[in-house]
């Protein structure tokens, strides 16, 4: 059974030094501290929103509701987010709205009655699917919100995605609703929304990226390879090599990932401990035809040819050269695992099979207290990690969990609302940390003495 400090220190030092276990050796724990001061003991929300250390605060700078430029109201269930510079001191916030079909009988009545023909799918009296993204340009300098409006629609369940080296943003449909369905079209793709959108995008889907249950995607800025996560507990992990670096919709070769020799391996640790902690195993990849999968059995042919399972892949972050994923439900007591895969020197080429990828468990919780179901998860300027808790119980005690370099863990921010924090990521000059209430949807700006931090 892992210690608390075992479970720490694989969190927090082998994720921001990026160092394997061949790096320092054994490890050893002894001596080292439980705990850090941090930035100091939550102190509880006026509001009753959002309990933070002294000196931080936040501002809601956009919620459920609020009218946008375009005169849209803005929509529910503010999931995954991308911050994306557009000049010295004006930021895109790029906001999914991880909204069904069924969620329209609850939306605004802007929404309920959206007509576009930039929507990617509508129902039979012509409005827009609810799901999609909103942007909100924001100034860092002033701390304002310049403009909002809603920047994709028509699509389902918008649930997390990625920034890319380019300037836009990977939105991700979490479905796989289609025709028999009684859709005009299939679900289950993802969308590009460039950070200078003026107003929504047309809709396309990148079909060559594969129709699954898109959770969240990563793109290597060395090779311009993109890294898919799936949610479901059988789920697969993608890789897309385009054809065109930064030309997603040009096509591409998408990819599922297995482990050397162990054909159809099961990192899920459900039953068996077959994945060990900080141990490096080579991969390969498998290649993946007809991404469209009008069938929707991506994975299960991906499966059939060797690929390795994963515990509803999540958020992804990328490290020095390193890519770390959230397994949501993944481990003995299904309370969370997170993955890092260091590419080959080779990744995409030939030569990868001389030098491969290789995939280690570093993380595996054993207890729910200290890390519960985690997913979206970003870098604060300290170098430290920030994850979203995203455990729904009969109540619900979502945390922003702060992790050190040398591995101590501490509460930076505690959610008092029944919901779930998501989307936090941070503007390019690390003072402001943006992140989504859920539902309903508040967006936050959070701001404070970073460099206090105390060990």
């Amino acid at each position: 059974m892992f210690s608390r400090r075992q479970f720490i220190f694989s969190a927090g030092t082998l994720a921001f030094m990026g160092l394997t276990r061949s790096a320092f050796g054994k490890v050893s724990l002894t001596g080292v501290t439980n705990t850090v001061p941090a930035y100091g003991p939550l102190i509880a929300d006026a509001k009753n929103l959002l309990d933070l250390p002294a000196g931080f605060s936040y501002q809601v700078i956009s919620q459920l509701g609020d009218k946008m430029n375009d005169g849209l109201d803005v929509p529910d269930k503010a999931d995954g987010m991308g911050c994306i510079a557009l000049d010295d001191d004006r930021v895109a916030l790029i906001r999914n709205h991880e909204l069904s079909p069924d969620n329209i009988k609850r939306a605004s009545a802007s929404i309920q009655s959206h007509r576009t023909p930039l929507a990617y799918d509508a129902f039979d009296d012509g409005v827009a699917l609810p799901g999609g993204t909103s942007h909100i340009i924001y100034n860092v300098k002033t701390q304002k919100r310049e403009q909002e409006f809603l920047s994709l629609c028509g699509t389902m369940r918008n649930c997390s995605g990625g920034i890319t080296p380019w300037g836009s943003w990977l939105t991700c449909e979490e479905s796989v609703l289609n025709e028999s369905d009684g859709f005009a079209k299939p679900h289950g793709f993802i969308f590009e929304v460039p950070a200078t959108a003026k107003g929504l995008v047309n809709a396309e889907p990148i079909v060559a990226m594969g129709r699954f249950n898109h959770e969240a995607a990563a793109v290597d800025p060395r090779t311009g390879i993109v890294y898919l996560t799936e949610d479901r507990g059988d789920s697969l992990f993608y890789r897309f090599i385009p054809n065109q670096t930064g030309k997603l919709n040009k096509g591409g070769k998408l990819q599922a990932m297995a482990v050397k020799r162990k054909p159809q391996f099961d990192s899920r640790n459900w039953i068996d401990a077959a994945m060990a902690l900080q141990v490096n195993m080579d991969v390969e990849w498998v290649d993946l035809t007809e991404p469209e999968s009008p069938k929707d059995d991506l994975r299960l042919r991906g499966y059939a040819q060797g690929a390795a399972l994963f515990a509803r892949g999540e958020g992804i972050h990328w490290g020095d050269k390193e890519l770390y994923f959230c397994c949501t439900n993944g481990g003995k007591k299904q309370l969370g695992q997170v993955m890092k895969y260091q590419p080959s020197p080779f990744e995409g080429t030939d030569k990868e099979q001389a030098v491969p990828g290789q995939i280690q468990l570093f993380l595996e919780s054993v207890d729910k207290s200290l890390f519960n179901f985690g997913d979206n998860l970003t870098v604060a300027p300290n170098g430290h990690l920030i994850v979203c808790e995203d455990q729904y119980t009969a109540i619900v005690d979502n945390h922003l969990r702060g992790v050190t370099p040398q591995g101590d863990v501490y509460n930076f921010a505690r959610l008092t609302a029944q919901t779930e924090l998501a989307g936090a990521c941070f503007s390019p000059d690390g003072k402001t940390l943006f992140v989504n209430v859920y539902s309903p949807t508040k967006t936050l700006a959070i701001t404070g003495p970073w460099d206090h931090f105390e060990r």
